[in-house]
């Protein structure tokens, strides 16, 4: 028998993944409201204001557990720095998708969240396989996906920016467990 984690926790050498909570919008809302980070992104809207922070934090609260987990990033010292995904996507196939915040850009926050993720995934969610994809102007992304173990499969789909509000090349990656 699977038990189904409501509000998991994931701990990582210097971050914490966990549910997001109404006092992390303000925060949320700071991060987000970055044009470079929102363009990167799917479903992400710019601006990003503080009702889209609590909606997400709503939404969130909202999923169904065994089908999508989404974690606000928290570090130890510096609190949110980011969010992380765990979903089924739109082919049904669990895929993950992430952000962090531009003044922790290259610290290697997005590379351990992500690996606590897929640790997560593995043992507790069950998951075995996992995809993601990044924009094609996007190759930070790509390179953090490859330091956790993701290959590329060698398709390039179109996927709809919010955002952008059009629609950019996604290099489609995968992880097997």
């Amino acid at each position: 028998m699977c038990v189904i984690e409501t509000s998991p926790v994931v701990e990582t050498r210097r971050l914490t993944l966990r549910a997001p909570s109404p006092a992390d919008a303000g925060r949320i809302a700071a991060l987000a409201n970055d044009i470079d980070i929102a363009r990167m992104t799917k479903r992400m809207p710019h601006p990003f204001r503080m009702k889209d922070a609590e909606d997400f934090v709503l939404q969130v609260a909202a999923q169904d557990p065994r089908r999508a987990n989404t974690f606000v990033i928290e570090h130890e010292d510096q609190g949110p720095v980011g969010v992380i995904g765990v979903y089924e996507g739109d082919d049904h196939v669990p895929e993950t998708g992430y952000w962090i915040g531009r003044e922790f850009w290259g610290r290697g926050f997005a590379t351990e969240a992500l690996e606590g993720a897929l640790v997560w995934a593995g043992k507790r969610w069950k998951r075995r396989a996992l995809v993601a994809g990044h924009f094609s102007d996007n190759p930070a992304s790509g390179r953090v996906l490859e330091k956790a173990g993701f290959l590329y499969t060698g398709e390039t789909r179109t996927a709809f920016s919010r955002a952008r509000g059009e629609n950019a090349d996604t290099r489609m990656m995968v992880w097997l467990a």
